[in-house]
């Protein structure tokens, strides 16, 4: 007779198996999931109570809530806020930033504001008699994504894609300005200067941006091109929170043709921007 083999027992399938016998991670064994990340668990348990907390909690407080120690989420609270998903206020209150928002919507945000906003840059073209764009803040930069030249038999604007500095023109003071001042720091501390950009005392850009937020936009002379004006208005969308930067570069005419002169362009700007916000869920 043959002698019998070691008696195996059946073990747990690989997880390099593929089709019917792969394993699910939603396969659970009793009421325990039988595969978990518990620090992936910590951060998304803290991201959905940050996400009821009106007015923010402290690190304390999110200990409490979540029942663990503040050793146990002390460090990823604070990966969080460097990663910018979550803000730390004055009063060391974190709060929910904005930024899983803007990862869902990121692509069809985009394409959303650009499709809404051109027929109305191209109304905004037609009665300034000037050309504009539409502005984001990206990396630390600011990124054009829309533009429309001016009807006239010549005009001065940007190209679709062109990288500005955020700290030396009015649609970089526009997009800090109505950011709130965590949000600005942290946009100042990512700041990569483009080619030719003017560096600016950190003084007299917060009396700038103090301004703006006063007289709700911008209007400065272009520090890159003499003879230009540079209106800018926000793009608000939900909640109240910028999105984007309507520019014109402003060039006045001393000719006999009559056209819309700075106050009457700040007037049509603004009412865009209104109705550009307003397609944009801004209330």
């Amino acid at each position: 007779m043959k002698a019998p083999g070691p008696r195996t027992t059946p073990s747990k399938r690989s997880t390099a198996n593929h089709g019917e016998n792969a394993p699910s991670n939603q396969e659970t064994e009793g009421d325990t999931p039988r595969y978990n990340a518990p620090a992936l668990d910590k951060g998304l348990d803290i991201l959905e109570l940050l996400s009821q907390a009106q007015s923010g909690l402290t690190l304390n407080e999110i200990a409490q809530n979540l029942g663990r120690s503040v050793n146990e989420i002390f460090r990823m609270v604070v990966t969080l806020e460097r990663r910018g998903y979550a803000l730390l206020d004055a009063n060391d209150r974190y709060s929910l930033s904005l930024k899983l928002f803007e990862l869902a919507h990121k692509q069809h945000f985009l394409r959303s504001l650009v499709a809404s906003a051109l027929p109305l840059l191209r109304e905004l073209a037609q009665r300034a008699r000037q050309s504009c764009h539409l502005a984001i803040y990206q990396g630390g930069r600011v990124v054009i994504i829309a533009q429309v030249d001016s009807p006239e038999r010549w005009s001065f604007g940007l190209k679709v894609g062109v990288m500005l500095g955020l700290t030396d023109t009015s649609s970089g003071h526009v997009l800090l300005a109505f950011r709130d001042e965590v949000e600005r720091a942290r946009m100042l501390a990512a700041h990569v200067k483009v080619d030719g950009e003017l560096s600016m005392d950190p003084g007299e850009l917060f009396d700038i941006l103090a301004q703006v937020r006063q007289q709700t936009h911008a209007t400065m002379p272009s520090r890159q091109i003499r003879g230009v004006t540079n209106v800018a208005f926000p793009i608000m969308g939900v909640a109240g929170h910028v999105i984007a930067a309507l520019n014109v570069p402003y060039i006045e005419r001393i000719d006999a043709q009559s056209s819309p002169d700075l106050e009457e362009v700040k007037t049509i700007v603004s009412s865009i921007a209104s109705r550009i916000s307003k397609a944009m869920g801004a209330s």
